[in-house]
Protein backbone atom coordinates (compact mmCIF):
# COMPACT_ATOMS: atom_id res chain seq x y z
CA UNK A 1 0.00 0.00 0.00
CA UNK A 2 1.00 3.60 -0.39
CA UNK A 3 0.00 6.88 1.28
CA UNK A 4 -1.03 9.73 -0.36
CA UNK A 5 -2.76 12.88 0.44
CA UNK A 6 -4.53 15.99 -1.74
CA UNK A 7 -2.19 19.50 -0.27
CA UNK A 8 -2.95 22.80 -0.63
CA UNK A 9 -1.23 23.49 -4.55
CA UNK A 10 0.65 26.78 -4.82
CA UNK A 11 0.26 27.36 -8.65
CA UNK A 12 -0.04 30.37 -10.98
CA UNK A 13 -3.54 32.20 -11.99
CA UNK A 14 -4.14 31.40 -15.36
CA UNK A 15 -3.06 34.30 -17.01
CA UNK A 16 0.12 33.09 -16.02
CA UNK A 17 0.04 29.91 -16.32
CA UNK A 18 2.30 29.05 -19.45
CA UNK A 19 4.83 31.84 -18.41
CA UNK A 20 5.74 30.21 -15.46
CA UNK A 21 5.85 26.76 -16.32
CA UNK A 22 9.44 25.92 -17.49
CA UNK A 23 11.19 22.99 -18.12
CA UNK A 24 12.68 21.27 -15.37
CA UNK A 25 16.09 22.37 -13.96
CA UNK A 26 18.50 19.78 -15.37
CA UNK A 27 17.40 19.42 -18.90
CA UNK A 28 18.75 22.90 -19.71
CA UNK A 29 22.22 24.32 -18.76
CA UNK A 30 22.59 27.46 -16.60
CA UNK A 31 23.09 29.61 -20.20
CA UNK A 32 20.22 27.88 -22.14
CA UNK A 33 18.23 28.93 -19.08
CA UNK A 34 19.06 32.28 -19.13
CA UNK A 35 18.22 32.79 -22.73
CA UNK A 36 15.03 31.00 -22.06
CA UNK A 37 13.86 32.04 -19.23
CA UNK A 38 11.22 35.16 -19.69
CA UNK A 39 10.46 37.89 -16.43
CA UNK A 40 7.79 35.10 -14.67
CA UNK A 41 9.48 31.85 -15.81
CA UNK A 42 9.68 29.18 -12.93
CA UNK A 43 13.62 29.08 -14.17
CA UNK A 44 14.56 32.22 -11.59
CA UNK A 45 13.29 30.01 -8.94
CA UNK A 46 15.02 26.25 -10.06
CA UNK A 47 17.91 27.72 -11.44
CA UNK A 48 18.22 31.17 -9.71
CA UNK A 49 22.31 31.28 -11.04
CA UNK A 50 21.01 33.44 -14.22
CA UNK A 51 19.64 36.15 -12.09
CA UNK A 52 23.75 37.24 -11.46
CA UNK A 53 25.86 39.07 -14.06
CA UNK A 54 27.79 36.74 -15.41
CA UNK A 55 26.01 33.71 -14.35
CA UNK A 56 26.93 32.98 -11.01
CA UNK A 57 27.99 29.21 -9.59
CA UNK A 58 25.35 27.56 -9.07
CA UNK A 59 25.70 25.32 -5.69
CA UNK A 60 27.11 28.69 -3.90
CA UNK A 61 25.06 29.82 -1.25
CA UNK A 62 24.65 33.73 -2.79
CA UNK A 63 22.37 31.47 -5.18
CA UNK A 64 20.64 29.14 -2.71
CA UNK A 65 19.57 32.90 -0.87
CA UNK A 66 18.66 34.69 -4.55
CA UNK A 67 15.65 31.14 -4.78
CA UNK A 68 14.19 31.66 -1.88
CA UNK A 69 13.82 35.47 -2.38
CA UNK A 70 12.23 34.84 -5.79
CA UNK A 71 10.10 32.47 -4.71
CA UNK A 72 8.89 35.00 -2.11
CA UNK A 73 8.62 37.59 -4.32
CA UNK A 74 6.67 35.52 -6.98
CA UNK A 75 4.39 34.84 -4.40
CA UNK A 76 4.10 38.86 -2.93
CA UNK A 77 3.73 39.94 -6.72
CA UNK A 78 1.02 37.27 -7.50
CA UNK A 79 2.49 35.22 -9.77
CA UNK A 80 2.40 32.24 -7.71
CA UNK A 81 -0.70 31.78 -5.07
CA UNK A 82 -1.90 29.12 -2.83
CA UNK A 83 -5.23 27.34 -3.37
CA UNK A 84 -7.40 27.59 -0.32
CA UNK A 85 -7.97 24.11 0.51
CA UNK A 86 -6.37 20.69 -0.47
CA UNK A 87 -6.79 18.76 -3.93
CA UNK A 88 -5.64 16.41 -6.56
CA UNK A 89 -4.40 17.81 -9.43
CA UNK A 90 -4.70 15.89 -13.07
CA UNK A 91 -2.47 16.83 -15.52
CA UNK A 92 -2.36 16.07 -19.11
CA UNK A 93 0.67 15.86 -21.20
CA UNK A 94 0.12 15.97 -24.96
CA UNK A 95 3.24 14.58 -27.22
CA UNK A 96 2.79 13.90 -30.78
CA UNK A 97 -1.08 13.38 -30.98
CA UNK A 98 -0.72 11.06 -27.51
CA UNK A 99 -2.18 12.15 -24.27
CA UNK A 100 -0.94 10.81 -20.77
CA UNK A 101 -2.94 12.11 -17.88
CA UNK A 102 -1.34 12.38 -14.44
CA UNK A 103 -2.38 12.10 -10.84
CA UNK A 104 -0.60 15.53 -9.23
CA UNK A 105 -0.30 14.63 -5.57
CA UNK A 106 1.97 14.33 -2.60
CA UNK A 107 3.51 10.78 -1.72
CA UNK A 108 4.82 9.59 2.13
CA UNK A 109 8.68 9.60 2.21
CA UNK A 110 8.38 7.09 4.33
CA UNK A 111 7.13 4.85 1.42
CA UNK A 112 10.41 5.58 -0.23
CA UNK A 113 12.51 4.50 2.41
CA UNK A 114 10.74 0.74 2.83
CA UNK A 115 10.45 -0.02 -0.81
CA UNK A 116 6.79 0.66 -1.23
CA UNK A 117 8.08 3.88 -4.21
CA UNK A 118 10.50 1.87 -5.99
CA UNK A 119 14.02 3.15 -7.60
CA UNK A 120 15.34 1.61 -10.72
CA UNK A 121 18.63 3.78 -10.75
CA UNK A 122 21.56 4.56 -8.22
CA UNK A 123 21.47 8.29 -7.46
CA UNK A 124 24.94 10.17 -6.65
CA UNK A 125 25.01 11.74 -3.14
CA UNK A 126 26.55 15.36 -4.68
CA UNK A 127 23.60 15.53 -6.74
CA UNK A 128 20.96 14.74 -3.84
CA UNK A 129 22.78 17.61 -1.42
CA UNK A 130 22.28 19.94 -4.23
CA UNK A 131 18.72 19.35 -4.31
CA UNK A 132 18.05 18.63 -0.48
CA UNK A 133 19.75 22.41 -0.05
CA UNK A 134 16.89 23.78 -2.12
CA UNK A 135 13.88 21.59 -0.58
CA UNK A 136 15.34 22.67 3.21
CA UNK A 137 15.66 26.12 2.52
CA UNK A 138 12.13 26.47 0.07
CA UNK A 139 10.00 24.46 2.82
CA UNK A 140 8.50 23.07 -0.66
CA UNK A 141 8.92 21.02 -3.45
CA UNK A 142 9.61 23.44 -6.13
CA UNK A 143 9.50 20.67 -9.30
CA UNK A 144 7.53 17.32 -8.77
CA UNK A 145 9.01 13.76 -9.04
CA UNK A 146 7.78 11.50 -12.19
CA UNK A 147 5.95 8.35 -10.89
CA UNK A 148 4.02 5.81 -12.37
CA UNK A 149 1.39 2.95 -10.97
CA UNK A 150 0.05 -0.14 -12.13
CA UNK A 151 -2.98 0.56 -14.17
CA UNK A 152 -6.46 1.01 -12.29
CA UNK A 153 -9.73 0.97 -13.71
CA UNK A 154 -11.37 3.25 -11.51
CA UNK A 155 -8.45 5.77 -10.97
CA UNK A 156 -9.11 5.74 -15.05
CA UNK A 157 -12.86 6.30 -14.56
CA UNK A 158 -12.56 9.43 -12.21
CA UNK A 159 -9.76 10.78 -14.47
CA UNK A 160 -12.01 10.11 -17.42
CA UNK A 161 -15.01 11.86 -15.80
CA UNK A 162 -13.36 15.06 -14.21
CA UNK A 163 -11.74 15.65 -17.99
CA UNK A 164 -14.92 15.26 -19.83
CA UNK A 165 -17.06 17.35 -17.11
CA UNK A 166 -14.85 20.43 -16.51
CA UNK A 167 -12.97 22.37 -18.20
CA UNK A 168 -9.04 22.68 -17.88
CA UNK A 169 -7.68 25.20 -15.22
CA UNK A 170 -4.38 25.48 -17.63
CA UNK A 171 -4.16 24.44 -21.76
CA UNK A 172 -1.50 25.67 -23.26
CA UNK A 173 1.00 24.60 -25.65
CA UNK A 174 5.00 25.20 -24.36
CA UNK A 175 7.52 26.25 -27.23
CA UNK A 176 8.31 22.45 -27.89
CA UNK A 177 4.94 21.65 -29.04
CA UNK A 178 3.94 19.70 -25.74
CA UNK A 179 0.47 20.34 -24.82
CA UNK A 180 -0.24 20.74 -21.23
CA UNK A 181 -3.59 20.98 -19.09
CA UNK A 182 -4.41 20.86 -15.30
CA UNK A 183 -7.80 20.42 -13.95
CA UNK A 184 -8.60 21.00 -9.98
CA UNK A 185 -10.61 18.12 -8.49
CA UNK A 186 -12.52 20.26 -5.94
CA UNK A 187 -15.19 17.12 -4.70
CA UNK A 188 -14.13 16.04 -1.79
CA UNK A 189 -15.15 12.40 -1.74
CA UNK A 190 -13.60 12.33 -5.34
CA UNK A 191 -10.57 13.23 -3.81
CA UNK A 192 -11.45 10.62 -0.13
CA UNK A 193 -11.88 8.02 -2.80
CA UNK A 194 -8.36 8.47 -5.01
CA UNK A 195 -6.79 8.57 -1.40
CA UNK A 196 -8.26 5.09 -0.61
CA UNK A 197 -7.59 3.25 -3.93
CA UNK A 198 -4.21 4.41 -3.76
CA UNK A 199 -4.12 2.53 -0.24
CA UNK A 200 -4.24 -0.68 -1.98
CA UNK A 201 -1.63 0.35 -4.81
CA UNK A 202 0.61 -1.96 -3.92
CA UNK A 203 3.75 -0.09 -4.64
CA UNK A 204 4.33 3.45 -7.40
CA UNK A 205 7.87 3.32 -9.39
CA UNK A 206 10.02 6.42 -9.78
CA UNK A 207 10.02 6.89 -13.65
CA UNK A 208 12.14 10.15 -13.33
CA UNK A 209 13.37 12.19 -10.62
CA UNK A 210 15.08 10.07 -8.35
CA UNK A 211 17.35 12.39 -7.43
CA UNK A 212 14.84 14.99 -6.24
CA UNK A 213 12.98 11.44 -4.53
CA UNK A 214 15.75 10.98 -2.18
CA UNK A 215 16.35 14.22 -0.94
CA UNK A 216 12.55 14.73 -0.85
CA UNK A 217 12.80 11.74 1.95
CA UNK A 218 16.27 13.32 3.46
CA UNK A 219 14.44 16.17 4.13
CA UNK A 220 11.49 14.59 5.44
CA UNK A 221 13.43 12.72 7.76
CA UNK A 222 15.92 15.90 9.17
CA UNK A 223 12.38 17.38 9.90
CA UNK A 224 11.20 14.90 11.92
CA UNK A 225 14.84 14.13 14.07
CA UNK A 226 14.38 18.22 15.03
CA UNK A 227 10.51 17.61 16.01
CA UNK A 228 9.97 15.63 19.28
CA UNK A 229 6.37 15.92 19.01
CA UNK A 230 6.54 13.90 15.35
CA UNK A 231 3.08 12.30 14.53
CA UNK A 232 3.88 11.23 11.39
CA UNK A 233 1.02 13.44 9.65
CA UNK A 234 3.39 17.19 9.16
CA UNK A 235 3.48 18.25 6.31
CA UNK A 236 6.94 17.74 5.45
CA UNK A 237 6.27 13.95 5.64
CA UNK A 238 5.00 14.21 2.18
CA UNK A 239 6.53 15.44 -0.89
CA UNK A 240 5.07 16.12 -4.59
CA UNK A 241 4.74 13.69 -7.71
CA UNK A 242 2.98 13.44 -10.47
CA UNK A 243 1.99 9.75 -11.16
CA UNK A 244 0.81 8.35 -14.36
CA UNK A 245 -0.61 4.95 -15.11
CA UNK A 246 2.24 2.63 -16.15
CA UNK A 247 0.23 1.47 -19.69
CA UNK A 248 0.31 5.18 -20.59
CA UNK A 249 4.03 5.89 -20.50
CA UNK A 250 6.29 5.85 -23.03
CA UNK A 251 10.26 5.22 -22.80
CA UNK A 252 11.88 6.38 -25.83
CA UNK A 253 15.59 5.15 -27.15
CA UNK A 254 18.82 6.47 -25.05
CA UNK A 255 21.36 6.27 -27.57
CA UNK A 256 25.67 5.92 -27.56
CA UNK A 257 28.18 7.72 -29.28
CA UNK A 258 31.85 6.99 -28.97
CA UNK A 259 34.94 8.84 -29.80
CA UNK A 260 37.33 6.28 -30.77
CA UNK A 261 37.34 2.71 -32.05
CA UNK A 262 39.71 1.48 -29.86
CA UNK A 263 42.75 1.05 -31.98
CA UNK A 264 40.32 -0.94 -35.16
CA UNK A 265 39.72 0.28 -38.39
CA UNK A 266 35.47 0.29 -39.59
CA UNK A 267 36.71 -2.45 -41.37
CA UNK A 268 38.12 -4.26 -38.43
CA UNK A 269 35.20 -3.31 -35.84
CA UNK A 270 32.93 -4.67 -38.63
CA UNK A 271 34.76 -8.23 -38.64
CA UNK A 272 34.68 -8.40 -34.70
CA UNK A 273 30.64 -7.33 -34.57
CA UNK A 274 30.23 -10.47 -36.71
CA UNK A 275 31.47 -12.73 -33.89
CA UNK A 276 28.62 -12.13 -31.81
CA UNK A 277 26.18 -9.99 -34.18
CA UNK A 278 24.04 -10.70 -37.60
CA UNK A 279 25.37 -7.40 -39.65
CA UNK A 280 23.35 -6.12 -42.22
CA UNK A 281 24.89 -2.83 -44.41
CA UNK A 282 21.67 -0.50 -44.67
CA UNK A 283 23.07 1.81 -46.84
CA UNK A 284 23.25 5.76 -46.32
CA UNK A 285 19.30 6.08 -45.45
CA UNK A 286 18.57 5.99 -41.45
CA UNK A 287 18.33 2.65 -39.99
CA UNK A 288 15.81 2.26 -36.83
CA UNK A 289 16.04 -0.45 -34.75
CA UNK A 290 13.13 -2.70 -34.59
CA UNK A 291 13.11 -5.26 -32.49
CA UNK A 292 14.45 -5.82 -29.06
CA UNK A 293 18.09 -7.09 -29.64
CA UNK A 294 18.31 -5.53 -32.69
CA UNK A 295 20.40 -1.87 -32.66
CA UNK A 296 21.71 0.37 -35.22
CA UNK A 297 25.03 1.43 -35.99
CA UNK A 298 26.30 4.26 -37.86
CA UNK A 299 29.97 4.36 -39.01
CA UNK A 300 31.45 5.89 -41.42
CA UNK A 301 29.05 7.33 -43.57
CA UNK A 302 26.65 4.39 -43.65
CA UNK A 303 24.13 2.86 -41.24
CA UNK A 304 24.21 -0.82 -40.35
CA UNK A 305 21.64 -3.31 -38.69
CA UNK A 306 22.94 -5.29 -35.18
CA UNK A 307 20.79 -8.29 -34.41
CA UNK A 308 22.42 -10.03 -31.20
CA UNK A 309 22.99 -13.84 -31.55
CA UNK A 310 21.00 -16.44 -29.94
CA UNK A 311 22.65 -17.21 -26.90
CA UNK A 312 25.12 -14.14 -26.26
CA UNK A 313 22.33 -12.32 -23.91
CA UNK A 314 20.07 -13.91 -21.18
CA UNK A 315 16.28 -13.35 -21.00
CA UNK A 316 15.58 -14.75 -17.89
CA UNK A 317 17.58 -11.81 -16.26
CA UNK A 318 15.73 -8.49 -15.76
CA UNK A 319 18.86 -6.83 -16.31
CA UNK A 320 20.63 -9.21 -18.92
CA UNK A 321 17.91 -8.76 -21.27
CA UNK A 322 18.65 -4.79 -21.53
CA UNK A 323 19.88 -3.79 -24.93
CA UNK A 324 21.93 -1.55 -22.80
CA UNK A 325 23.20 -4.91 -21.19
CA UNK A 326 23.46 -6.10 -24.16
CA UNK A 327 25.80 -3.55 -26.04
CA UNK A 328 27.45 -2.72 -23.35
CA UNK A 329 29.16 -6.36 -22.51
CA UNK A 330 29.55 -6.96 -26.23
CA UNK A 331 30.55 -4.44 -27.86
CA UNK A 332 31.36 -0.88 -25.43
CA UNK A 333 33.18 -3.70 -23.01
CA UNK A 334 34.49 -6.52 -25.07
CA UNK A 335 35.35 -4.91 -28.16
CA UNK A 336 35.77 -1.10 -27.41
CA UNK A 337 37.06 -1.25 -23.75
CA UNK A 338 34.72 1.01 -22.42
CA UNK A 339 34.31 -0.49 -18.95
CA UNK A 340 32.24 2.21 -17.34
CA UNK A 341 29.92 3.95 -18.65
CA UNK A 342 29.38 6.75 -15.75
CA UNK A 343 33.41 7.43 -15.82
CA UNK A 344 34.68 7.14 -19.27
CA UNK A 345 35.27 10.19 -21.81
CA UNK A 346 35.15 7.97 -24.53
CA UNK A 347 31.26 7.89 -24.73
CA UNK A 348 28.54 10.12 -24.36
CA UNK A 349 24.85 9.81 -24.62
CA UNK A 350 22.42 11.37 -26.72
CA UNK A 351 18.46 10.92 -26.00
CA UNK A 352 15.67 10.24 -28.63
CA UNK A 353 14.07 12.93 -28.61
CA UNK A 354 17.08 14.26 -30.62
CA UNK A 355 16.13 11.59 -33.46
CA UNK A 356 18.68 9.90 -35.35
CA UNK A 357 20.04 12.78 -37.30
CA UNK A 358 22.00 13.66 -34.18
CA UNK A 359 24.11 10.91 -33.70
CA UNK A 360 24.69 10.95 -37.50
CA UNK A 361 25.85 14.80 -37.30
CA UNK A 362 28.19 13.89 -34.30
CA UNK A 363 29.98 11.60 -36.06
CA UNK A 364 30.10 13.23 -39.23
CA UNK A 365 31.73 16.36 -37.69
CA UNK A 366 34.56 13.96 -37.01
CA UNK A 367 33.65 14.28 -32.81
CA UNK A 368 32.96 11.02 -32.66
CA UNK A 369 33.77 7.62 -34.40
CA UNK A 370 30.19 5.39 -34.24
CA UNK A 371 26.95 5.62 -32.77
CA UNK A 372 24.57 2.93 -31.81
CA UNK A 373 20.85 3.22 -31.51
CA UNK A 374 19.34 1.15 -29.20
CA UNK A 375 15.39 -0.15 -29.14
CA UNK A 376 13.84 1.56 -26.20
CA UNK A 377 13.52 0.07 -22.71
CA UNK A 378 9.54 -1.49 -22.03
CA UNK A 379 7.82 -0.02 -18.83
CA UNK A 380 7.52 -3.45 -17.95
CA UNK A 381 11.21 -4.12 -18.10
CA UNK A 382 11.67 -1.08 -16.05
CA UNK A 383 8.73 -2.39 -13.29
CA UNK A 384 10.39 -6.04 -13.73
CA UNK A 385 13.66 -4.54 -12.84
CA UNK A 386 12.11 -2.50 -9.83
CA UNK A 387 10.23 -4.85 -8.12
CA UNK A 388 13.58 -7.36 -8.14
CA UNK A 389 15.38 -4.89 -6.58
CA UNK A 390 17.74 -4.22 -9.23
CA UNK A 391 19.14 -0.90 -10.63
CA UNK A 392 19.25 -0.66 -14.11
CA UNK A 393 22.68 0.54 -15.62
CA UNK A 394 23.46 4.20 -16.57
CA UNK A 395 21.54 6.06 -19.04
CA UNK A 396 18.65 3.57 -19.66
CA UNK A 397 15.30 5.31 -19.70
CA UNK A 398 14.88 8.90 -21.38
CA UNK A 399 10.95 9.94 -20.45
CA UNK A 400 9.25 12.45 -23.03
CA UNK A 401 7.08 14.54 -22.47
CA UNK A 402 9.35 15.83 -19.63
CA UNK A 403 6.69 17.83 -16.32
CA UNK A 404 6.90 21.55 -17.01
CA UNK A 405 8.01 22.47 -13.35
CA UNK A 406 5.81 25.75 -11.77
CA UNK A 407 2.30 23.87 -13.22
CA UNK A 408 1.78 23.24 -9.17
CA UNK A 409 4.12 23.66 -5.95
CA UNK A 410 4.07 21.53 -2.63
CA UNK A 411 4.87 23.67 0.42
CA UNK A 412 5.35 22.20 3.87
CA UNK A 413 6.30 25.30 5.66
CA UNK A 414 3.68 24.98 8.41
CA UNK A 415 3.99 28.56 9.55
Amino acid sequence: MVRIKPFRGIRPPKQYASEVASRPYDVLNSAEAKAEATERSLLHIIKPEIDFDPIADEHSQEVYDKAVENFRAWREKGWLEQDPEEYYYIYAQTMDGRTQYGLTMCCNYEDYLSGAIKKHELTRPDKEEDRMIHVRNQKANIEPVFFAYPDDAEIDAIVADVVKNNAPEYDFTAADGFGHQLWVIRDRKTNDRITEIFAGIPALYVADGHHRTAAAARVGQECQRRNPDHTGREEYCYFLAVTFPAGQLRIIDYNRVVKDLNGLTPAELLEKLNESFVVEDKGTEEYRPAALHNFSMYLDGRWYSLTARPGTYDDNDPIGVLDVTVLSNLVLDRILDIKDLRTSKRIDFVGGIRGLGELKRRVDSGEMKAAFALYPVSMQQLINIADTGNIMPPKTTWFEPKLRSGVVIHSFDEK
